[in-house]
């Protein structure tokens, strides 16, 4: 019986041709076929590389299809390619159907680590990165993004996001409502680029600066918050945090989630968010 291949999971640059590896460079001019998530964009990577090989497209609308016909293909001894349009595949990329059913199958996946625009922000970013939480694309619709940062707004760990250059003033401001203007946060805009830009400065401050800077909304970007502090303890604490959770849930689960956060009774914390939500005059329309 014949030896499987190997489906390698590549990173290629995000930016700067420079960041390409040396062995990610000879697993592309040796693999049987490149996987690419957009064969023209990955077509242009190996052409610059000075390689030709046979590419086939794997993306969020053929993976699941796609990923059988490339096990069978890993089945009968060769070896797959797996890249992204930048960066290393599977982080808020496709990929992860292929990977799944190659171990499912038996196959030996490695990977060919190199570039990734996440932890190429953190490590620059200047916010704590000794622990965070990676959140990928928040999602699109403004309803569904200002509940999801409502849960994450309690987060201890740096929060971690990818945002699209036309959401990213939305985005900004919808982290400091939810998290507060006064955390610490950054942009990393056009990584490893011509015009690589870190923005910093608190939630408030780059939420106001996006409004004015047209710069700060081109390009791909990489938000970066730095987590919640610690709940205070007694009445300051719980007033903190019931004051972010109201502005997007009902006192009761408001109540409810202080309770859990600060460790004061849940009878307790409705009282207060009942007081504060009476001390709290309308917003103006």
């Amino acid at each position: 019986m014949a030896a499987t291949g190997v489906l390698y999971v590549v990173a290629t640059p995000i930016g700067n041709m420079s960041d390409i590896s040396a062995r990610a460079r000879e697993i592309l001019a040796t693999a049987s076929a490149v996987a690419a998530e957009d064969t023209r964009h990955s077509g242009r990577l190996l052409r610059e590389l000075g390689l030709e090989r046979p590419l086939v497209s794997l993306h969020e609308h053929n993976e699941r299809t796609r990923a059988a016909e490339l096990v069978a293909r890993l089945q009968r001894g060769e070896s797959i390619a797996l890249v992204s349009d930048a960066g290393t595949p599977l982080v808020s990329d496709p990929g992860f159907l292929l990977v799944a059913a190659a171990v499912a199958a038996g196959i030996v996946v490695t990977p060919v680590p190199g570039p990734n625009a996440a932890i190429a922000a953190l490590s620059a970013s200047g916010l704590p990165c000794d622990r965070f939480c990676f959140e990928g694309f928040l999602p699109a619709r403004a309803a569904a993004r200002r509940r999801r940062l409502a849960e994450l707004a309690a987060e201890p760990r740096t929060l971690v996001l990818y945002e699209a250059p036309h959401r990213i003033a939305e985005c900004l401001a919808d982290l400091a409502a939810a998290c507060g203007g006064g955390r610490r946060a950054c942009v990393a805009r056009e990584i490893t680029k011509r015009f690589e830009t870190f923005y910093r400065g608190t939630l408030e401050e780059l939420a106001a600066r996006a409004k004015t800077d047209a710069d700060l909304a081109r390009g791909e970007s990489v938000v970066l918050v730095e987590g919640a502090p610690a709940a205070e303890p007694g009445a300051a604490g719980l007033d903190a945090t019931l004051s972010v959770l109201l502005r997007h849930l009902p006192p009761s689960a408001a109540a409810a989630a202080a309770a859990a956060l600060t460790g004061v009774r849940r009878a307790d914390a409705y009282a207060r968010a009942l007081a504060l939500t009476r001390d709290t005059p309308p917003e103006a329309t």
